[in-house]
């Protein structure tokens, strides 16, 4: 039975397979609710910035909102191309825009889209925002009339180039002439989506040199399950930089707002040892000083970074809905999660890819070092700390039962370490003495997420076999499906 409520959001937006939930008299109505929260809100008076990504049919989805957003009274500026979500995002407070919405679904296979709602700071909606947006979609589709369309060619929808002041602000953030004149070669992959271009066209003009592959418009991502960097998706950038001739290799999401790295020697380095390298040369190597904020997925190593240098280290639940806020309220320094998305002070308080991948260049530039020295640095400090993640796949409309099995699941240990403690902030989090290991439903998704982290990486393993294997017996009889890589 159809969902009475197709628009639901998860950690960062709404997202869904097109054809099925997202259809154009879904995302008409999405559009239609958030013109009405935004106007309840006191956005009248002040525009709208509507974005998207390279998706299929992104382009018209985002003129079908714009058309709404403009039939609700709203000035509109729609980008004349596909575009980061951290430039959409920086166009929303560089403009002083009320909020904007962004046709995307971000790292999700080729099949999904989505749409991601800004407020005025530019950051992920608060959940305080999304469920006033959610609210309002029944009653606008049992009622089509509501949704009046302005006409394409309105005068109320001016069309801006999203790339150019984000630029600009990205040349405030970071030392760019520091990293053009290093001497690095760098390869990138921008995964066939919104970010391809602008780390070479940053770049250019040293003695740097950047190679970019998947640099064209793709939507269907051939090659890869999603666009999201990770290990297993990034196969050609991993055996580029592993042929010789590189320090580094960077990659993007389908909308730029996550970063992977790949050493010099071709060995990608997770997203965990990322955020911790961050950490590091914002505190360190540039001498910052600020709270760090993470997600509960988050590597323990930023903690004791933070508390090397005398500052705080604030936990919040997955998603920048939780993280940005959390930022803004304490001024933090730097922000980050699990997924690969950090966000920076002065710069917006949301996930930038883009800047993330030049930071860390910048990281490589300050110290002469490539990524493995950089790491070692860190493991100087903290130890080193090991990471696996493991998705399972399952029936569509399960992750409910799924979670109702994990709550009645009472594990005492896992692979002979025994279970210190358990959190459920978000999800099921099991401590140990040197490490975590938790279970996750995602919020856009039928899948169930597996995280760890543990000091000793001969335990990584047996423990994630075993937490898979607590997980498919949960789950039993519902049809859980078979791991994803």
């Amino acid at each position: 039975m159809a969902n009475a409520n197709p628009v639901r959001f998860g950690t960062d937006g709404w997202r869904a397979l097109m054809g099925e939930e997202f259809t154009f008299a879904n995302v008409r109505a999405c559009a239609r609710a958030a013109a009405e929260h935004f106007a309840a809100a006191g956005g009248r008076g002040r525009h709208l910035v509507v974005g998207y990504d390279t998706r299929f049919l992104s382009d018209e989805f985002a003129l079908a909102v714009a058309r709404v957003l403009a039939g609700a009274g709203f000035a509109v500026q729609l980008a004349d191309r596909p575009a980061p979500t951290p430039a959409l995002s920086y166009r929303i407070v560089e403009t002083g825009a009320a909020g904007g919405l962004i046709v995307t679904s971000s790292h999700n296979p080729f099949r999904w889209n989505g749409i991601k709602v800004k407020p005025h700071y530019g950051g992920s909606a608060s959940p305080e925002i999304v469920a006033d947006i959610e609210a309002r979609v029944p009653a606008i589709l049992a009622d089509p009339a509501r949704v009046r369309l302005a006409p394409a060619d309105s005068d109320a929808i001016a069309r801006f180039d999203p790339v150019a002041g984000y630029l600009d602000g990205l040349a405030r953030q970071v030392d760019l002439p520091r990293i053009r004149s290093a001497g690095l070669r760098v390869a990138v992959d921008p995964m066939y989506g919104a970010g391809a271009g602008l780390l070479p066209a940053l770049l250019d003009g040293g003695a740097t040199r950047v190679e970019e592959i998947h640099a064209e418009r793709n939507p269907l991502f051939p090659g890869l399950h999603a666009p999201e960097p990770i290990a297993a998706n990034l196969d050609a950038l991993l055996a580029l930089v592993a042929g010789g001739g590189f320090d580094a290799g960077v990659a993007n999401d389908g909308d730029a707002d996550r970063v992977g790295l790949v050493d010099g020697g071709g060995a990608y380095v997770d997203q965990m040892r990322v955020f911790a390298l961050l950490v590091h040369y914002l505190l360190d190597a540039r001498g910052l000083r600020g709270a760090v904020v993470k997600s509960i997925t988050a590597t323990a190593m930023v903690r004791l970074l933070a508390e090397r240098h005398g500052q705080p280290c604030i936990e919040t639940p997955v998603g920048f809905k939780h993280i940005g806020p959390a930022m803004l309220r304490a001024d933090a320094l730097v922000g980050g999660e699990e997924s690969g998305g950090y966000g920076f002070r002065g710069h917006l308080p949301e996930r930038d890819g883009i800047l993330a991948a030049l930071l860390l260049l910048d990281a490589m530039a300050l110290g002469g070092k490539g990524p493995r020295e950089l790491l070692d640095d860190v493991f100087a400090l903290t130890g080193p700390h090991f990471y696996r993640r493991l998705d399972l796949e399952l029936a569509p409309g399960a992750n409910a039962a799924a979670g109702a099995a994990l709550d009645a699941a009472s594990p005492r240990e896992f692979a002979g370490l025994p279970v210190t403690g358990v959190d459920t902030t978000d999800g099921w989090r099991f401590l140990f003495k040197d490490g975590w290991l938790l279970f996750r439903l995602s919020g856009t998704e039928p899948l169930l997420r597996v995280y760890a982290e543990l000091r000793d990486e001969a335990k990584i393993a047996p423990v994630m076999a075993a937490a898979r294997a607590l997980a498919l017996a949960a789950l039993a009889p519902a049809p859980a499906g078979s791991a994803r890589p």
